[in-house]
């Protein structure tokens, strides 16, 4: 046989008769192989082969050290046979000190065979691997993660599915960090190599998810069998691309069935309805146990199933039973627990909520918000009331981080409470319709002048306004209004109006 067979790669091969290392070197490589029953059989010359004997080894010590030494006196480097585990251990140490590689096999003719595809049927090789994936698709999988299973199994290989910030999904072992950095995603197929580890794939072409790639990997893979491994990723491509649609539009039906009942839910604002409790019960969310509510608002267009999606892995880390679905165009959700909660818990789960938050916002235009600790059903409901109200609010927070907690809130909580509703905004748009005139500047300057306690100097400052600037408004504002700014109750009917309607 010619040349190109390394130990490590004869380790990975999956159907190798049962290899393993005993003694000797553990880089060793051969330019071909020698196939007999015997030692006596042996050609005269070894030079840098491996010798496959399909007898055993010799049960005494001193015909262990006579084999190895005749063997090694022949040429060869390397001897695989079986029983090879068993030897002495000063066999073991001859071994090493000869540079004799020795092997242990518990099936030599198979070994033989795996030795002739990694040298000579390089085409046989690939044919096999590409059996073995057609083999995975005989069998329906549940999902996308199924499917990988299946894939990994059959060819003995670690599988992952990637995109350029990690690993997606994976089965049959773990894709490195090192390695993965080594994969290139600009071409069709890449080969990457990472210290031992080594990987061949495949851009997957899917309209479902795009910058996804397919990765067959392993330790001491040669270059034949990443060859193969190439050929044998695009041949499975089409069916993964194929299962991520697949999933994607039922993970779309899913939600749009979960975003339904949540409406319906809340709708209800704690009241009991038998059906709705019961589909929430087969949805396995739990309305008993203590609630806190959040919610994930769009400051500008954004997709809100690619948010939900993006957030799943982190609502899993989360010490609680952690649930969420699209709400209108964000993300709502909540986390129970089955007992009450210690103030510590609840804040590593606020700040969890937090964490969530700061990596959803470095990809999505959203405000966060959460609401209170409540229990019951009433509780659920009116925690994520809660949640929703502090997510318009932190919408206009950007010093805040885009994230608000009702807790913290205080009276302005309770103001967006009393003007929240569907009489009192409608009402106060009406009201203050004039001052719409000039691009809002009057709507903008009178709500900085309610919330500075009515302080012409405080807010022209806050605004970067001259005083005189700010006075001719606040004049201007009276006028159209027709109100009196000395009015107690004028001012505060028209600090609700505007928190109501920029709120909005």
């Amino acid at each position: 046989m010619s040349a190109g067979l390394r130990l490590a790669a004869l380790l990975a091969h999956p159907e190798n008769g049962g290899l393993s290392r005993v003694a000797g070197p553990a880089d060793a490589e051969w330019d071909g192989v020698a196939v007999e029953d015997r030692e006596d059989e042996l050609a005269g010359s070894g030079a840098g082969r491996l010798a496959v004997l399909i007898s055993g080894m010799p049960s005494t010590t001193w015909q262990q050290d006579a084999l190895l030494r005749r063997v090694r006196d022949r040429g060869y480097t390397g001897l695989a046979l079986p029983d090879a585990a068993g030897i002495d251990g000063g066999a073991r140490r001859l071994a090493d000190r000869i540079g004799l590689s020795l092997l242990d096999v518990a099936h030599p003719v198979q070994l033989a065979k795996a030795c002739w595809m990694l040298i000579e049927a390089r085409d046989a090789l690939t044919l096999s691997q590409v059996r073995k994936v057609a083999q995975s698709f005989e069998y329906s999988a549940d999902d996308l993660a199924d499917l990988l299973r299946h894939i990994a199994a059959n060819l003995s290989r670690g599988v992952a599915l990637i995109d350029r910030a990690g690993v997606v999904l994976e089965a049959g072992g773990h894709l490195g960090d090192e390695l993965h950095a080594a994969i290139g995603f600009d071409s069709w197929t890449d080969l990457a190599h990472a210290g031992a580890a080594a990987a061949a794939s495949v851009r997957v072409d899917s309209p479902g998810r795009t910058g996804l790639r397919l990765v067959l990997f392993g330790d001491g893979l040669g270059e034949a069998q990443l060859q193969s491994l190439t050929v044998a990723a695009e041949i499975a491509m089409p069916a993964i691309a194929a299962r991520i649609l697949i999933d994607e539009v039922a993970a779309i039906n899913d939600v749009a069935v979960s975003s339904a009942l949540l409406r319906d839910f809340t709708d209800l604002h704690g009241a009991s309805d038998d059906d709705i409790d019961r589909r929430m019960l087969e949805r396995g969310w739990r309305t008993q146990g203590h609630h806190l509510g959040f919610h994930l608002a769009a400051r500008a267009r954004l997709d809100a199933f690619s948010l939900l999606r993006s957030l799943r892995a982190g609502l899993g880390a989360i010490d609680a039973e952690a649930h969420a679905t699209t709400a209108g165009r964000g993300v709502s959700g909540w986390l129970t627990f089955a007992e009450p909660p210690g103030p510590e818990r609840v804040e590593r789960a606020v700040a969890a909520l937090r964490e969530l938050h700061t990596r959803a916002v470095k990809a999505f235009p959203v405000a966060t918000g959460v609401g209170s600790l409540q229990p019951g059903p009433s509780g659920l409901a009116t925690t994520l009331d809660e949640a929703g109200d502090a997510a318009r609010i932190a919408a206009a927070r950007s010093a805040t981080g885009w994230f608000v907690r009702v807790d913290s809130l205080g009276l302005e909580q309770l103001l967006l409470a009393w003007t929240g509703n569907d009489t009192f905004v409608p009402a106060a748009e009406s009201l203050l319709a004039p001052l719409r005139e000039g691009g809002g500047e009057l709507l903008s300057t009178l709500a900085a002048y309610l919330d500075h306690e009515s302080g012409i100097a405080a807010t022209a400052a806050a605004l970067g306004l001259h005083r005189n600037t700010v006075a001719v408004r606040i004049r201007r504002v009276q006028e159209l209004l027709g109100i009196d700014m000395n009015d107690p109750e004028a001012r505060l009917a028209l600090h609700l109006a505007c928190r109501a309607v920029l709120m909005r």
